[in-house]
């Protein structure tokens, strides 16, 4: 028999704990995906996403796949042989958009970051004279930073730009329309708080029309996407795949939730999370990665102390607290711990419980 789990504190860089009111509805009736309630349901949660999203764009929808496959649909329905992807590293997740962009066949350019650092929108718009597309992560998962993706936006000229939200959406400020973002993918499974299996995505109009005609990929073709999950209420969808219906119902459920408390107040709540335990941390003598001024309030990232054994401290809070926290990636991977405070865990008695059970595993483990 399968030993029975406890509930987890999800504090590392994702999944976090649900929303109450997400877990619930993966319980609610099972409905066809073509029902006309469950096209009623993703109508509502297409709306809600361009809330989230800060956009108008119609072809806005939770693609059937996690983050990564948003940022593959991004990459496939953008870019033909030849063209030249223009990408800003920082992290992981933007070295992952390199290796996507160069299976697709593009001339990638890379514009390498410091690992803590945001990125540099001027250094990215020295980098080609013309690139069909630009690139770049706003909240990075593998460090903690924020980037200004305004930036970006202003630089991009006739390129379209691609955005990884996945770590911001439903946390703190995206505001697509505003910002120049033409292809945005996320994930469920952070800020909004439900569980992962989904990749909020939305595509400009500008971007749809130019997009390729018949990607390498069938099932993230988004011409094909778009006929089953943009059509009139109530109307005829073109069918192209059997939708997970109950993620969808628990994504809706989820966004009603942060809607609820209003995106002001779910951003101020990230905020106060993130400073308190950023504060803490410091207090406590730890010093953390990300460059000041541009540290993540929902993903923290602080330095291993010397001589202390990371893998044995995160073993400690799984095995006494039953808390979860990351480990860095690549080279910082025993050096660096990852911190989330995100959606519901997002709030004081998260950060204290935190604190106070991370100091006692850097002194017994």
């Amino acid at each position: 028999m399968s030993k029975t789990v406890l509930q987890r504190h999800l504090f590392g860089p994702g999944p976090c704990n649900p929303y109450p009111e997400a877990t619930a509805a993966l319980g609610l009736p099972l409905l066809g995906h073509l029902d006309p309630e469950f096209i009623a349901r993703m109508d509502r949660v297409a709306n809600g996403l361009r809330t989230l999203w800060g956009t108008e764009n119609s072809r806005t929808l939770p693609l059937s796949a996690t983050g990564s496959a948003g940022m593959e649909a991004a990459f496939v329905s953008t870019i033909n042989p030849g063209d030249v992807a223009v990408i800003a590293i920082n992290g992981l997740f933007g070295e992952r958009m390199c290796e996507v962009a160069s299976r697709v066949g593009a001339e990638v350019v890379r514009v390498d970051h410091e690992y803590g650092t945001p990125i540099n929108a001027q250094r990215v718009a020295q980098a080609h004279p013309n690139p069909a597309v630009i690139a770049g992560v706003h909240a990075e998962t593998s460090t903690g930073v924020v980037s200004d993706i305004a930036a970006l936006g202003a630089i991009k000229g006739d390129a379209l730009l691609i955005t990884d939200a996945v770590t911001s959406i439903g946390g703190m400020p995206v505001l697509a329309d505003e910002w120049g973002i033409d292809v945005g993918y996320a994930g469920t499974q952070k800020c909004i708080g439900v569980a992962p299996g989904l990749a909020p995505f939305t595509i400009s109009d500008r971007a749809f029309e130019r997009r390729v005609e018949k990607p390498q990929s069938w099932y993230l073709d988004l011409g094909l996407l778009g006929g089953y999950a943009t059509g009139a209420t109530g109307g005829q969808r073109t069918y192209h795949h059997t939708a997970p219906v109950s993620m969808v119902a628990s994504l809706e459920a989820g966004i009603d939730r942060i809607l609820a408390e209003g995106l002001d107040a779910v951003t101020a709540r990230h905020q106060e999370a993130g400073t308190l335990l950023q504060e803490g941390l410091q207090e406590v003598g730890l010093e953390l990665f990300a460059q000041e001024g541009f540290r993540l309030p929902q993903l923290t990232t602080v330095n291993v102390p010397e001589g202390v054994d990371s893998a044995k401290v995160r073993g400690y809070l799984l095995d006494r607290f039953n808390i979860e926290i990351g480990g860095g990636v690549g080279k910082y991977a025993s050096t660096v711990w990852r911190i989330g405070m995100m959606g519901p865990n997002a709030n004081p008695g998260s950060v204290a419980l935190l604190l106070t059970a991370l100091k006692e595993a850097i002194d017994k483990a």
